[in-house]
């Protein structure tokens, strides 16, 4: 599903417009970019949380000249599903 099959099927549920749907997608993924960059965890119960964490510094290979190279560490966003989320998709809970 890619974002604008996302925005019509929010519209078919919640019989809101598609405009209005897709500047409240808009502004919820802002938001939960801007506090996670910020540092801070956006948690939605059930769904999942995202949060950003910091990948420590490592050795790794170029894959073409197949050199040790030095890895800095670097902060990445990473995602957690709930508990919700997870039973659905495996198939224990509609």
């Amino acid at each position: 599903m890619n974002k604008s099959e996302m925005i019509d099927a929010i519209a078919a549920r919640s019989g809101l417009s598609k405009a209005m749907v897709a500047k409240a997608l808009d502004a919820t993924t802002e938001t939960i970019i801007d506090a996670v960059a910020q540092g801070d965890t956006v948690t939605l119960v059930g769904f999942g949380t995202f949060k950003a964490s910091t990948r420590a510094a490592r050795e790794g290979k170029n894959p073409k000249s197949g050199e040790k190279i030095q890895i800095p560490e670097m902060t990445v966003p990473k995602f957690a599903a709930g508990a919700t989320f997870k039973n659905r998709v495996a198939g224990k809970e509609n």
